[in-house]
């Protein structure tokens, strides 16, 4: 199921201008809650307590969380943020809370990687949304070996230097005193088995390229800064380890005659200089369709005409904005005979300039002022 990547504050339930301390607390209380030792067999608990992670290690990185502010999860593509996984939340809770799952994870199934990949989608579908099948190019599971690495028949046996737990400790005299010292095992890396008889499909790796095609639903009103997560669809873990995720960005095509500005549309409204003087009913392309805009007489160029509720749907409200149909008069370069004399009868041309009333940025304050 394709899930819109939330807001990192809203993860952590603190509001924008959290301090570092309030931030620690947030992370502490939602990390216990969700860890997986208290949510055995929960695959929700799992994605929250990662998502929990995620959060707090952006947030409490100060450079990091600039760039989240600035720029949101868009930010995550400059360098450095890099890639959170499943492992990674551990990783930060074992260094927040001084360890104590290390031990007990050493020997079990790694996750596989997250993919990313972009899509290009068009203007309608990024505005209404959409079902898009996808080819994913990725690791899968051996279908010889189902993943254990071994050959058909065979099965990995223990590691006898490690007895299955993937880690060895070792002991060393310190001023402090003994300190004991957890590290991979070398002898099977980790994995807390050995392979005697390789697949020879697969090599001993459990994993083979596939080409998957799935499936995805893109929200109504997604941009080419939002990521959809979808989860599962990564790549397959090593040794029957569960899969990562895939994260989807996307490609928007521009539309030929309407520009984006965050849920609203902008379209510059072309008329001429008879139906700004004397008022028109005009035919505009919408997202919708074409759709009739009432052009009152005396139009001045720049006024800001809006037709509401034709605009990009908001992605959690589902609450679409509004097109701005912004007017600029065409004036002609070249007149017919007839047409010289009809403008030269409307007289005009006296040397001076004409008395401007109320000009572009007038009409921009009135539309853009609070509603009384």
């Amino acid at each position: 199921m394709a899930t819109v990547k939330r807001d990192y504050y809203e993860v952590l339930g603190v509001k924008h201008n959290a301090s570092p301390e309030e931030l620690k607390r947030a992370y502490r209380k939602l990390a216990m809650q969700y860890h997986p030792d208290r949510n055995q067999g929960d695959k929700a608990a799992e994605e929250r307590f990662k998502e929990v992670g995620e959060a707090y290690s952006v947030l409490s990185d100060p450079q990091k969380r600039q760039r989240y502010d600035t720029f949101g999860h868009a930010g995550q593509q400059v360098p450095d943020f890099g890639t959170f996984s499943f492992d990674s939340a551990f990783q930060l809770f074992d260094m927040f809370f001084g360890g104590g799952r290390g031990a007990a994870r050493g020997a079990g199934p790694q996750r596989g990687a997250d993919l990313r990949m972009s899509v290009e989608i068009t203007f309608a579908e990024a505005v209404f949304g959409a079902k898009r099948t996808v080819e994913v190019p990725r690791a899968g599971t051996c279908p010889d070996c189902s993943g254990s690495g071994a050959a058909p028949g065979t099965k990995p046996r223990s590691c006898p230097d490690c007895g299955g737990s993937g880690q060895v400790r070792r002991a060393m005299q310190s001023i402090f005193g003994q300190v004991v010292n957890l590290t991979a095992c070398p002898r099977c890396h980790g994995t807390g088995s050995l392979i005697d008889q390789p697949c020879s499909r697969c090599h001993g790796r459990g994993l083979t390229e596939e080409r998957k095609t799935i499936e995805v639903a893109i929200p109504a009103g997604v941009d080419e800064d939002i990521q959809v997560r979808v989860s599962g669809e990564g790549e397959a873990g090593p040794r029957g380890g569960p899969s990562g995720d895939l994260y989807l960005s996307f490609r928007v095509a521009p539309h030929p005659q309407l520009i984006r500005r965050g849920q609203d549309l902008i379209y510059e409204l072309p008329v001429a200089v008879t139906q700004a003087v004397l008022g028109d009913r005009i035919t505009v392309p919408t997202v919708d369709g074409e759709t009739a805009l009432e052009l009152p007489a005396g139009t001045q160029p720049g006024r800001v005409i809006k037709i509401a509720g034709h605009g990009v749907p908001h992605l959690r409200t589902g609450r679409r904005g509004d097109q701005l149909c912004i007017v600029r008069v065409v004036v002609p370069a070249h007149l017919s005979a007839k047409e010289r004399k009809l403008y030269e009868e409307l007289g005009g041309r006296d040397g001076k300039p004409v008395e401007v009333r109320r000009g572009f940025f007038d009409h921009l304050r009135d539309f853009f002022a609070p509603a009384e």
